[in-house]
């Protein structure tokens, strides 16, 4: 059963890790390219549409309220936005691969989806604005475990308090580790990441593995 974080009373208010200092803007240029060809077809695939569709949104979302603002990091091809922008009144989806960012762009014109080139270790929004923040499958593309930690710490900041941060990640497997061959691959630890929610500024930070397959999801908030 998915749990959710408590919904009682708020506990005080307390400041992001990032929120005193923003950090400086990072130059996307100085990064690889996160995916390879095949890695990048697949994520485009009818196959994991429906993945995302009918596992992996409803496993990290569950009943969880995403509010009116959402924003997206490492949208990619932007099948997880696709699934979301029917789902919430605004949504920010932000990539940081040129092509990709202007693909997609092209491709939601008209929507009602603002799509932003951006890097997510350095977020061009003001604090407090988003009322949710969804990571689906992105934080092992981030660089470096430091950078990681810079990202989360963004996410934090750009939450209203109360907000959410929800998303799902994959395991560090044989099978996922030729996949990512010759591109970005820093999987993230799952029973380390508490801790490093709770560094990055947020509360009640949950990570469940799924015992059947190579993912894990987390969800926290922003005090």
């Amino acid at each position: 059963m998915t749990r959710h974080p408590p919904r009682g009373e708020p506990p005080a208010p307390v400041r992001c890790a990032a929120e005193a200092a923003r950090p400086a803007a990072v130059n996307p240029e100085r990064y690889p390219r996160a995916v390879n060809d095949e890695h990048l077809r697949f994520c485009a695939s009818a196959e994991w549409a429906g993945t995302v569709e009918r596992v992996l949104l409803p496993w990290a979302v569950g009943g969880y309220r995403l509010g009116d603002q959402v924003l997206e990091v490492g949208a990619g091809p932007g099948l997880v936005t696709d699934v979301l922008r029917g789902r919430v009144p605004r949504l920010v989806a932000v990539e940081l691969d040129e092509e990709l960012a202007a693909a997609l762009g092209r491709r939601l014109a008209g929507s009602g989806v603002a799509v932003v080139r951006a890097d997510a270790t350095a977020l061009p929004f003001g604090g407090g604005r988003f009322s949710a923040v969804a990571c689906f499958t992105m934080l092992h593309h981030v660089p470096s475990v430091a950078a990681q930690d810079r990202m989360l710490a963004e996410l934090c900041r750009v939450l209203r308090p109360g907000g959410l941060l929800a998303g799902t990640d994959g395991m560090d497997t044989p099978e996922r580790r030729r996949l990512h061959v010759g591109d970005v691959f820093v999987p993230a630890d799952p029973a380390a990441l508490p801790g490093r929610l709770r560094a990055a500024g947020f509360a009640a930070p949950e990570v469940e593995v799924d015992p059947g397959a190579d993912r894990f999801r987390f969800a926290a908030t922003r005090p």
